[in-house]
């Protein structure tokens, strides 16, 4: 199907994964990658479109700093893991930035933020305060205070809930995955790969088989109820790999890139009932 539409998309949620910006052989940063996707969205800001990108990697940051050699089981080693790396991660996303006069913002939110109403319009707010002013806002859960029953759980799901928020006009989902096929294609070499979804059904979501990575956690089955949240609230959704940081201007640029999941608006649609309900899990 045609996307040269999509180049007429104003407001655009940009999510990266953990495994696509840090090394995979030491996990740490890849700087040339990070540098490059934030010359990506910082152009994409200067074409008069807002941006928000959705960031992964404060826990495999923090894990590096510490010398965790292997992702931690513990709640509070997590934390702190993440303590440390959000702020390491943040001082790197606001350096980059700033070599391009970009200003951004950190924004750490946790599903009590959404559950509650007060706390949700502030977020709300926030969000077009800052897009209003200009800034890209950097968006991250707030894992050092997140506990078990108040996390999105991976920010697949997390981006989806930022997109539906601010009303996005797309969400890019940047992983080191392709985008959608029929069966897992590390396990299958018959599974074909799919362009365009033009409709979420049964049969769909138990193609989410996807593998997860030691530093990433989300698989293709988070990555698709992430579509069904964006996609339910009007939002176009692309799922391609980040190997290639380019792909980002590749599909604003309405190219034929990753695994697009057509909007289809549904009546009645309210975001609470997505973060309240197992539905979106």
């Amino acid at each position: 199907m045609n996307r040269e539409y999509i180049k007429e998309k104003k407001r655009i949620v940009v999510k990266i994964g953990s495994s696509t910006i840090t090394h995979e052989e030491t996990g740490a940063l890849d700087l040339v990658k990070l540098e490059k996707m934030i010359r990506l969205l910082t152009d994409l800001k200067n074409q008069g479109k807002e941006v928000v990108l959705v960031s992964s990697g404060a826990i495999a940051v923090g894990r590096k700093a510490m010398g965790v050699k292997k992702r931690p089981d513990d709640m509070a080693v997590k934390q702190a893991c993440a303590a440390v790396g959000q702020a390491r991660l943040m001082m790197v996303y606001q350096k980059l930035f700033g070599e391009y006069n970009q200003v951004a913002a950190q924004i750490l939110m946790t599903k009590y933020t959404m559950i509650n109403d007060i706390s949700r319009e502030n977020a709300q707010n926030t969000f077009r305060e800052l897009l209003g002013m200009g800034v890209i806002p950097i968006v991250n859960e707030n894992d050092t205070v997140s506990t078990d029953e108040m996390k999105f759980g991976d920010n697949d799901t997390l981006s989806a809930i930022v997109a539906a928020l601010i009303g996005a006009d797309i969400l890019i989902l940047l992983s080191d995955i392709d985008g959608l096929y029929t069966d897992d294609p590390n396990v299958n070499a018959d599974a074909t790969f799919i362009s365009c979804v033009e409709k979420i059904d049964g049969k769909l979501e138990n193609m989410g088989k996807g593998v997860t990575s030691d530093v990433g956690t989300g698989g293709m089955a988070t990555k698709i109820s992430a579509a069904k949240i964006a996609t339910a609230s009007g939002c176009d959704m692309v799922i391609a790999n980040g190997e290639n940081i380019e792909v980002l201007r590749q599909i604003m640029d309405g190219e034929q890139i990753g695994t697009l999941f057509k909007e289809h608006k549904t009546e009645g649609f309210h975001l609470i009932d997505y973060i309240k309900t197992p539905q979106y899990k």
